[in-house]
């Protein structure tokens, strides 16, 4: 089944066309997507509307599983709505082996405009590049007055840094990001469903395993 290259939103993916090229579109004008082109990968739906066309020729693989339908707004897990002065940082890490070489991605919307980090740690534990990849973000955040809204798929970090709970390891990286998130005047942090066709959340992914890949 072919399948082209597209824009959704802030994620290049590729969806499903006919052999003229045409999107096919479900009853609702939903179209199905994959984030990789690649045998086997997961697929979703997004609405032909918000895909935009790129350059590329099609492409032929056979898709695997559809991924978990997203939330609707209001519904348990959906990301709520934000002040519009507000600049979200999405943020994910990696690791290979648990500990392993281990990366951070992050992707930081200010006034539309996108910033990407993708950084290798070297060797660390999964929740030490959730942990980081939330710093990076925080760090990078060029105006900390603003509402500012992070993004993580971790429940681990979003604990440790909104609940108080007592850090069992990693106590002087916690701390260090305590002390830093009482440096923004209005900070909420968001917890996302993991692979579940968020878009933002699939780029940060990418980010931080392309970081632990490339070893830089």
């Amino acid at each position: 089944m072919p399948w082209m290259p597209h824009r959704l939103r802030d994620a290049d993916v590729w969806a499903r066309v006919d052999a003229s090229g045409a999107l096919i579109k479900d009853a609702d004008g939903r179209v199905e997507i994959v984030y990789k082109p690649a045998d086997g990968a997961k697929t979703y739906r997004a609405g032909a509307r918000n895909l935009t066309a790129l350059p590329g020729t099609a492409v032929d693989f056979d898709v695997g599983e559809r991924a978990p339908e997203k939330p609707k707004a209001g519904a348990p897990g959906a990301i709520p709505a934000a002040p519009e002065n507000a600049i979200h940082v999405w943020t994910d890490g990696a690791c290979t082996g648990n500990p392993g070489p281990a990366g951070l991605g992050v992707v930081i919307i200010t006034d539309g405009k996108h910033t990407e980090l993708s950084e290798y740690l070297g060797e660390g534990t999964n929740n030490i590049a959730e942990l980081m990849a939330i710093m990076r973000g925080l760090q990078e955040v060029p105006d900390k007055t603003r509402p500012v809204i992070v993004y993580s798929d971790s429940a681990y970090s979003i604990g440790l840094l909104t609940q108080k709970w007592k850090a069992k390891a990693n106590t002087e990286l916690v701390e260090k990001l305590r002390k830093l998130t009482k440096e923004f005047t209005d900070l909420k942090f968001v917890k996302v469903a993991g692979h579940a066709g968020i878009a933002l959340n699939e780029r940060v992914d990418e980010l931080a395993r392309n970081a632990v890949t490339r070893r830089r």
